[in-house]
């Protein structure tokens, strides 16, 4: 009987233990919410990732191995913003997996937006002033590929 208990115990611990580090499902509520309240028509990927393209661009789409260059806002779905750049230039390979995989729906001069859940953000432990689990929002302007 004891043995029985530790097993349950343990199992328990495991379960509790993983679904703290798994915001999929909250993170999934708080992208719908946000494409609701924005009005926006957003394509989810097989991933998780949500992209919305508001002007296509007219150039090539970079690869997942591609230098771009970019001008970006990022903001948590409450509207506050954590991180802004202009020109940016930097490899795909080098940045979170949501811009990695993201990038590559935008055509040059194009621009749009990236809904980012945590697991292909900054995870469960964030990052920089980020919270873990936080979904990110990114404007984007795909400048170029380089």
């Amino acid at each position: 009987m004891k043995s029985l208990l530790s097993i349950l115990f343990l199992a328990l611990f495991i379960s509790c233990s993983s679904n703290e580090d798994d915001f999929s499902m909250d993170n999934e509520t708080e992208i719908l919410e946000y494409i609701q309240s924005h009005n926006l028509t957003a394509t989810k990927t097989s991933s998780g990732l949500y992209y919305v393209i508001t002007d296509p661009g007219t150039g090539n789409k970079p690869n997942q191995n591609s230098t771009v260059t970019v001008n970006y806002i990022g903001k948590f779905t409450n509207g506050n913003t954590f991180d802004q750049g202009q020109n940016i230039t930097f490899n795909l390979q080098n940045v979170i997996p949501g811009w990695t995989e993201g990038l590559t729906y935008f055509n040059e001069d194009g621009q749009g937006l990236l809904l980012i859940p945590s697991h292909l953000g900054y995870g469960a432990n964030g990052s920089n002033g980020i919270p873990g689990g936080s979904v990110l929002v990114f404007n984007i302007h795909l400048l170029g590929i380089n």
